[in-house]
């Protein structure tokens, strides 16, 4: 679908809220201020999680796609028009899907059980294959949505409790106390 260009673009100083309602109407160059802003430090949290340069890139692109494709759903909270722990959410999912792809293709094309440590792959795509297809993928799909989606976000998504809590629009001891509950249940599952 064609978009319909602005005829002005916002300010490079502008916040993200203003950003990102440009980029809904279709501004480019409002795009272009969001990733020069926001494209350095999500890289560099990322490569905490991934030390693959092109997995990375992949990750990077495809979040800046989802967000030209969804910007129209960002909700800025009141007094606060930043768009870091949005942003985040997406850059971290895309990044797993980027692993999950590359897992798969590990499973499709080895005759290998699938919970071995393929040649070539890190500790860390080894570890999520192993979350993705072992027991504790099947442990996790049995925790209730509110406790797995806690954990994810706290434990495979590495979010830190505070960031968990405003993308989940929960308040921080209520991530806490999901993340505990679900750290117990599956302790209990895997015994």
């Amino acid at each position: 679908m064609l978009r319909r260009a602005r005829r002005r673009a916002p300010s490079p100083d502008s916040t993200d809220a203003v950003l990102l309602a440009a980029v809904a109407d279709g501004s480019t160059e409002a795009l272009e201020t969001l990733h020069r802003r926001h494209a350095p430090w999500l890289r560099a949290r990322l490569r905490y999680r991934c030390s693959d340069p092109d997995q990375l890139d992949a990750a990077l692109q495809e979040t800046f796609l989802a967000v030209w494709k969804n910007a129209g759903s960002f909700t800025p909270r009141p007094g606060d028009p930043d768009a870091g722990a949005w942003l985040w959410t997406i850059a971290i999912r895309q990044l797993i899907s980027q692993l999950r792809k590359r897992a798969n293709r590990w499973i499709a094309d080895s005759d290998s059980e699938p919970y071995e440590t393929i040649g070539d792959a890190s500790a860390e795509d080894t570890v999520l294959l192993n979350i993705e297809h072992g027991p504790l993928g099947a442990a996790l799909h049995t925790l209730s949505p509110e406790l797995r989606s806690a954990i994810q976000a706290t434990v495979l998504d590495g979010l830190t409790v505070r960031e968990a809590a405003e993308i989940l629009q929960i308040p921080e001891g209520t991530v806490k106390t999901r993340v505990m509950r679900a750290k117990a249940r599956l302790r209990e599952a895997l015994t």
